[in-house]
């Protein structure tokens, strides 16, 4: 039995290729993966992910397409592509997008101090540099996008807050994702070996264009619930007891519902965790909060919000009565 394209459960036909149902350890190629090894993949490697994350991760691997993830800053976007690369056991490219980023600086670039080297040998020895002589594999830079095409196994290439870099990038990306080709004058038509996973993020900071959006499949990671939230902790924090972990769960959630300039990330509920911890601390309370708050708030506005409701008092005694399934409340 395997997963077929609807996601419900198919018998392996004459011709068919049979594809694996179980969790195994073992790297596959992409295409070969079902839904269930995929979740049993992610869990392996500590990652909480719920069942639309997993879907859009499952087609985007099986339909070839970039994956593109978008959502608050540390909401776990960048460590999808990190587990991919775990799973998969091959190379992490990565491209980190910002303004004013050009071709030149994500694809490829020359290497003049060697070809002027070169120059220099060849009048030595009395010989004329030909452009073949210079323009040249020897001679030649790999960026990001280039290193990715020219890989020799699968890699998996992400393109990291791609709302930062402008909109003329954002074009020469489209075309680049669009059949994997990167034409060099010099060297001519170079094709990818083979399609890399391909994973971009976006902090929507700007709006991407119709045409990215409609190459890659979508998908939006807003902040966890207090349950997935408390999975994630005793998932990376396995030392939190379980009445401190979910106490953390629940005043994070609190303090996202907060009107913070900031919104406390997963990240930044890990760190606060592995603080309480150092701290000795079993259980929470408001004055544990204002102490520990520089955790979890990133500027002078937000700290001293934290810290003047946690010392006017119920706070914490408030978050641990919401409802266990609230979520982030903004």
């Amino acid at each position: 039995m395997f997963f077929g394209p609807d996601l419900r459960p198919q018998t392996a036909g004459p011709g068919r290729r049979r594809r694996l149902d179980f969790p195994d350890p073992t790297p596959v190629e992409p295409r070969e993966v079902t839904l269930e090894w995929l979740r049993a993949a992610f869990d392996r490697d500590g990652y909480v992910a719920d069942q639309d994350l997993l879907v859009a991760v499952y087609l985007a691997l099986r339909l070839e397409k970039p994956l593109l993830v978008e959502g608050a800053p540390g909401v776990g976007k960048t460590e999808i592509a990190k587990v991919l690369g775990r799973v998969f056991a091959t190379d992490l490219i990565r491209l980190q997008c910002y303004e004013g980023l050009d071709e030149n600086k994500a694809l490829y670039e020359w290497n003049y101090q060697r070809q002027l080297l070169r120059i220099q040998l060849l009048r030595e020895a009395g010989a004329q540099a030909q452009e073949s002589d210079l323009f040249s594999e020897e001679y030649l830079l790999e960026r990001p996008l280039l290193k990715a095409i020219r890989a020799p196994r699968r890699p998996v290439l992400l393109i990291d807050e791609v709302d930062k870099c402008d909109p003329e990038f954002e074009a020469f990306l489209f075309e680049v994702l669009s059949d994997f080709t990167v034409s060099v004058p010099e060297l001519g038509t170079l094709r990818a070996r083979q399609i890399p996973i391909v994973v971009l993020t976006s902090n929507n900071e700007r709006e991407l264009s119709d045409g990215l959006r409609r190459r890659c499949v979508y998908l939006f990671i807003d902040y966890p619930s207090v349950q997935k939230e408390l999975r994630i902790i005793r998932s990376r924090v396995p030392g939190a007891g379980a009445k401190l972990a979910a106490d953390v769960a629940r005043v994070v959630a609190e303090l996202r519902r907060m009107n913070l300039r900031k919104t406390p990330s997963i990240a930044e509920t890990l760190d606060w965790t592995r603080a309480l911890l150092a701290l000795g601390a079993e259980r929470l309370d408001d004055h544990l909060l204002a102490e520990t708050a520089t955790l979890l708030t990133k500027n002078r506005d937000d700290l001293e919000a934290v810290r003047s409701a946690a010392r006017a008092g119920g706070l914490v005694a408030r978050a641990l009565e919401a409802p266990a399934e609230a979520g982030p409340g903004r």
